[in-house]
């Protein structure tokens, strides 16, 4: 039977490419050619069309595309009171099929304590709710970074010592500033939350693994802190919300950064971490195979990312469905469901790919599912 609560047996991770509208306005803003509320205005619009985009090919989950970002990631975490954007430059070396791509993002410094002013993606997520209950169907889901993303790239080095001296200080408030954001995002009426998190993927890396230990990191022991904290953020959720977790290796214009199984990480992580669901990148052989998935328990969804989100070209469904089967040996079918591997646009250039295309993968997601589970 098909779920009616999310995650949904078809569902998907958030992102989906810019229209070149969008594009075109948010270049007018940065050269000044657009005020904020013509900026506004054209976000509101390109929102209102891609939800409509997902009715259309017959999802339940509806997002805002996130099209009000530049990342998925940093324009949250530069949300923060204590998280201060700096000159330098953190580069992040990414790869596809055909050659090697660079990430470059300004870095950040914690140099004061952390906190939430405002409800970060308040007014955004707000808009979406409307736009879904004014079309009569749907569940609008929030994308946000886990707490882990504000930590992996500087780890402790990038926290002022006379802030926090103690980098349980740090973590304790990290959490806490986490915990007020889901309360009022519930507040808000959100049902469905997703935390978004490449950290706990990558340290399935050795290669990934090798880096932290070379800046003095436990690198062998740095998930379980982050599950620590995510649950600690979590503790208090209000009834009546179900939160996700998505964990891919990198996606940024079709490359990325890490490869390997979710081994390193699977007990810890799906026997520990407290939340409803988990989406899985799955789409090729970077991902590994799905024995870790032995250690889901038996409340727990899984979210089988099989569709690429990085390629125009279209799965058959068969594979799919013999992909879903496979997984099917270590987490009950009912308990699993379909989704792309993540985001189509996790930074505003997108993946190499058409909007068409991006809603041909869609549509196969949706029709897998519905073969599969009624």
């Amino acid at each position: 039977m098909p779920r009616t609560t999310p995650p949904f047996h078809a569902d998907h991770v958030g992102s989906l490419l810019r229209p070149p509208e969008l594009l075109r306005a948010r270049a007018e803003h940065a050269e000044g050619r657009l005020d904020d509320a013509g900026l506004r205005a054209a976000e509101d619009q390109a929102v209102c069309e891609v939800v409509r985009l997902q009715e259309e090919v017959g999802l339940q989950t509806r997002t805002d595309g996130e099209f009000r970002r530049t990342s998925w990631h940093m324009d949250f975490i530069y949300a923060l009171h204590g998280v201060t954007r700096t000159e330098d430059r953190l580069e992040v070396r990414m790869r596809n099929a055909a050659e090697d791509r660079s990430f470059s993002s300004a870095a950040l410094v914690i140099d004061g304590k952390v906190g939430l002013g405002e409800t970060i993606f308040g007014d955004d997520f707000a808009f979406l709710r409307d736009t879904v209950h004014e079309a009569g169907s749907g569940t609008a889901k929030l994308t946000i970074p886990s707490p882990s993303m504000v930590h992996y790239r500087g780890g402790a080095a990038a926290l002022d010592r006379e802030v926090y001296p103690d980098e349980d200080e740090f973590w304790a408030d990290l959490s806490s500033a986490y915990a007020e954001q889901v309360r009022r995002v519930a507040e808000l009426g959100c049902t469905y939350l997703q935390l978004d998190d490449t950290s706990l993927a990558y340290l399935n890396d050795p290669a990934q693994r090798a880096e932290l230990d070379a800046q003095g990191r436990d690198a062998e022991h740095q998930h379980e802190r982050y599950i620590r904290q995510i649950n600690a953020a979590l503790a208090d959720r209000p009834d009546g919300l179900t939160v996700t977790t998505h964990m891919c290796r990198g996606n940024y214009r079709s490359a990325w950064a890490a490869e390997g199984g979710y081994d390193f990480v699977a007990e810890a992580l799906f026997g520990q971490l407290d939340v409803d669901g988990f989406f899985l990148e799955y789409d090729d052989e970077r991902s590994g195979g799905f024995e870790p998935l032995r250690y889901v328990p038996d409340d727990k969804l899984v979210v089988l990312g099989l569709v690429t989100s990085k390629r125009p070209e279209l799965e058959e469904k068969d594979d799919l469905k013999r992909r879903i089967e496979e997984a099917s040996r270590y987490v009950d079918l009912e308990r699993l469901c379909l989704s792309p591997q993540c985001g189509f646009s996790s930074t505003v250039e997108g993946n190499d790919l058409s909007i068409e295309e991006e809603r041909a993968k869609l549509r196969l997601v949706v029709e897998t599912a519905d073969e599969v589970w009624g």
